[in-house]
């Protein structure tokens, strides 16, 4: 009966640890903070994507409605913050990016997929999401949905990639 317990308690214990070892290889110009647990930063756990072509990128903004997805050179200009990381989409394996923040506090993030690699966004290829993974629709996301709060550490948030479903539908996830 001990040895059953151990063997419990032994499985259990490597169940608890594989979504840490999971996070442990981020990828992006950011990666190092997640990866080294340097925070503060947002450690992004991406599912979902279509395919594994082009690039991924994240972009943090403040958390208030008039300047989410606002243009980055105007909040630059403001003093406003304002973060984008890459990463070359990996051939396979789950995918993590993390970004750092400047300070504790509530930023707004958006996740793009970058199907082609152009930088410029396709709305019929390339795909988007939030942190809530409310369904994008056909309308741009509200601040409140891409929120996110960070403390002196590294938080982890779950995106799941969303992509056009068509004209009436908008963007929402793929099926399964």
């Amino acid at each position: 009966m001990i040895g059953k317990i151990a063997l419990i308690a032994a499985a259990g214990s490597a169940l608890l640890a594989a979504p840490a070892a999971a996070q442990a290889g981020a990828i992006g110009t950011d990666a190092a903070a997640c990866n080294s647990d340097n925070g503060p930063a947002i450690r992004v756990n991406v599912e979902g994507l279509k395919d594994r072509t082009g690039r991924l990128k994240l972009e943090l903004y403040p958390a208030d409605a008039d300047d989410f997805l606002k243009d980055d050179h105007d909040l630059e200009r403001e003093g406003k913050v304002f973060r984008r990381v890459w990463a070359k989409t990996p051939q396979s394996g789950p995918v993590t990016m993390c970004i750092k923040v400047p300070h504790p506090g509530t930023y707004a993030l958006f996740f793009t997929h970058d199907r082609d690699g152009r930088n410029k966004f396709n709305i019929w290829k390339d795909g988007a999401g939030i942190p809530s993974n409310e369904k994008l629709g056909r309308s741009k996301p509200k601040v409140g949905e891409a929120e996110v709060t960070v403390g002196d550490g590294v938080v982890t948030k779950d995106i799941r990639a969303q992509y056009m479903r068509g004209i009436f539908s908008g963007f929402g996830p793929l099926k399964n």
